[in-house]
C-alpha cells in the first residue's frame, strides 16, 4: 500500500473501464495498422506471408474496432468524458492559438484542444474506414464504382491513419505521467496542475 503522502499528491485520472477501453482500442488499431502494413508494403508481406490469415486479422480486427467504445457507453465517467471531447470551450481556442505559435499559456481541462481535434479526427476516420472496409469485404453490397471509390478512400485513408496514429504515440512517449495516467488511472496532482489546471477542483 502506498504512504498517506503518495496518495494525497496522486489523483485520479480514468476509471478502470476508461482504462480498458484506451488499451483494447488501442490493441484493435496497432493489430489494423500492422496487418495494413503487411497487406501493402511488399518487403513486409514477403517477411510475413500467409496472407490470406493477415487479411482475416486486419478485417475481423477493423470491424471490431468499435466494440469497445460501445461498451465503454456502460460507465457513467467514460460518457462524461465523451461530453468533455466534445465540447470546446474559450481555454481551447487558447491553447490552440499557443500551440500554434508555439508560445504563450496552453490552459487545458481534463483534455486539452488537441486531444479534443485528435479524438473527433479518429472517431470519424474509424467509421468511414469501417464503412469503405465492408464495401471493399462484402463485394455485393454496392456497385463497382462506389467499391472502386471506396477502396481509393480506405488506402489513402489509411495511410493518413497510420500517420497520425504515430504522432499519438510519440506525444504519448514523450509524455511519461500521461502513459502513466492512462496506465493506472493516476496521475501527479503536480502534473495535472501544470497540463489540465482547469481540470482540477
Amino acid at each position: 500500500m502506498n504512504p498517506p503522502s503518495e496518495l494525497t499528491a496522486r489523483v485520479r485520472r480514468f476509471t478502470r473501464t476508461e482504462t480498458w477501453v484506451h488499451r483494447s482500442t488501442a490493441a484493435l488499431m496497432g493489430l489494423c495498422v500492422l496487418t495494413a502494413a503487411c497487406l501493402y508494403v511488399p518487403q513486409f508481406a514477403e517477411l510475413v506471408g500467409r496472407r490470406e490469415l493477415v487479411v482475416r486479422l486486419h478485417e475481423w480486427s477493423g470491424l471490431l474496432l468499435p466494440a469497445p467504445y460501445l461498451a465503454g457507453l456502460a460507465s457513467r465517467a467514460f460518457r462524461a468524458d465523451l461530453r468533455r471531447l466534445n465540447r470546446f470551450v474559450p481555454h481551447d481556442r487558447t491553447w490552440l492559438r499557443s500551440a500554434l505559435r508555439r508560445s504563450g499559456p496552453r490552459p487545458a481541462g481534463k483534455f486539452n484542444a488537441g486531444q479534443k481535434l485528435y479524438a473527433g479526427w479518429l472517431g470519424g476516420a474509424v467509421l468511414v474506414m469501417l464503412g469503405t472496409g465492408l464495401l471493399m469485404w462484402f463485394t455485393n453490397l454496392a456497385p463497382l464504382t462506389w467499391r472502386t471509390g471506396g477502396t481509393f478512400v480506405h488506402d489513402w485513408l489509411s495511410l493518413a491513419l497510420g500517420i497520425v496514429v504515430a504522432g499519438h504515440i510519440a506525444r504519448a512517449w514523450a509524455d511519461p505521467e500521461a502513459r502513466l495516467g492512462m496506465r493506472t488511472g493516476f496521475v501527479g496532482r503536480e502534473w495535472a496542475e501544470r497540463e489540465h489546471g482547469e481540470w482540477l477542483p
